[in-house]
Parts: C-alpha cells; structure tokens; sequence
C-alpha cells in the first residue's frame, strides 16, 4: 500500500476515535431519560456507565487496527507482532458482540412498557452483524498471516 494511503486510514482511525469520545460525552446529556438530570446524576446513571467500561474495548481495537495499519506502513505485516494485533482486535470485536448482546437482552427484559425497545435493539442487532464480520476477517487474516510467516 502506499505511504499516503496508510496516513490516510491512520487519520480516518484517530477521526473515528475523537468522534466516539466527543458521543460519549455529549449523548448523555440529551438522551431521552437523562435529559433531564444534573451532571452527576447522568454519568451515574448504570446502562451509560456499562457504555463507558465497554468502550474501552472499541478504543483499544481502535489503537490495535492503528497499530496494525503501521505494521503494514512499514512492511511488518507477517511478523509475529502484527499476528498478535489482529488476535487483539478479534477478541475486542468478541468481547464487544458480548457486551452488545447482553445490553439488548437488559433492555428487551427491563424496558418501560410505555417505551419501545425496537431501535435500540436493532441497532445491537446491526451492531452485532458488524463486529462478526470483522471478528470474522480478523481471524481469516491471522490464520493467513500465521501461514505465510512462518
């Protein structure tokens, strides 16, 4: 790949990552049941404070697909270290999918009957499917690249 191109896809990864911080700070402040709410009482809130202790996964398979995007700059991509990167972003995908799952399963249990849980659990259905496929080329990749180094 060329050099302008691995910078690009860096520059898209880090634009992603400043994106979901900014989300992680300012939905809270406008979703429905916490609209309301003073600043300590929203980020206390437990279903926002799960989010939060979950996407330290996204973040670090975030830095792990960066990382990986050197190992390819530089021409590493067979060695061991850029095998290990893609273990790391697979199991972040596994253990997202994980996390998805069981918050859609909270919500569809525990929702108020007055609310409807339909887009938000479409959106961890859509979100699941997404992190499979990439789960999934994570672990086709590695296998390929564990062949071809050694």
């Amino acid at each position: 790949m060329k050099k302008n191109s691995i910078v690009f896809l860096q520059a898209v990864i880090a634009l992603i990552g400043i994106l979901a911080i900014a989300m992680l700070i300012w939905f809270p402040t406008v979703e429905g049941r916490a609209a309301n709410l003073d600043v300590v009482s929203i980020y206390a809130d437990p279903f926002i404070l799960y989010a939060y202790v979950v996407s330290i996964a996204f973040f670090i398979g975030l830095y792990k697909t960066f990382q990986l995007l050197g190992f390819v700059g530089r021409n590493e991509i067979y060695s061991p270290k850029a095998v290990k990167t893609l273990k790391g972003i697979r199991y972040c995908a596994m253990f997202l999918i994980g996390s998805i799952v069981i918050a859609g399963v909270f919500i569809k249990i525990a929702h108020d009957k007055r609310d409807d849980p339909a887009g938000f659990l479409a959106m961890c259905i859509l979100a699941t499917f997404m992190l499979t496929a990439i789960s999934v080329i994570a672990a086709r990749l590695e296998k390929t690249l564990q062949k071809n180094a050694g």
